[in-house]
């Protein structure tokens, strides 16, 4: 079974949205899109699009302070099958969550690394 297939996206909070993402496309040159990020598409070893992309975003830190204390970042590692997955990963000790979400983007997952941190796993819809 392959597990990690690639970063599905990174994700992160910003007090001013708007600024940063504003910097970003300034100093970095990221095409960042009215909705706050980007879709970085995948290439091959020789510069042939690939199928798939990674996507980019920044939204605004919650004013719901317990929502606001959550990390600031989330890399989200793309997946063939999810369920499988967080099987495997449950067999082998690891502190699996117990929560799964399915929705039009597709399966979601995660797991806690041994320093804390929380693994979002992401499977595809059929066909991305």
């Amino acid at each position: 079974m392959k597990r990690v297939t690639g970063i599905g996206g990174i994700y992160f909070r910003a007090r001013d949205p708007a600024a940063l993402c504003d910097w970003y496309r300034t100093h970095l040159g990221i095409d960042v899109q009215s909705w706050g990020g980007t879709a970085f598409r995948w290439a091959d070893a020789d510069g042939r699009p690939a199928h798939g992309t990674t996507a980019w975003s920044i939204g605004a830190v919650p004013d719901d302070p317990a929502e606001a204390a959550r990390p600031a970042f989330t890399i989200n590692y793309r997946v063939d099958d999810l369920a499988a997955l967080l099987q495997a990963l449950r067999a082998e000790g690891c502190d699996v969550q117990d929560r799964t979400d399915d929705s039009e983007f597709g399966k979601f997952g995660w797991v806690v690394d041994p320093e804390g941190n929380t693994v979002e796993l992401w499977q595809p819809p059929a066909g991305q």
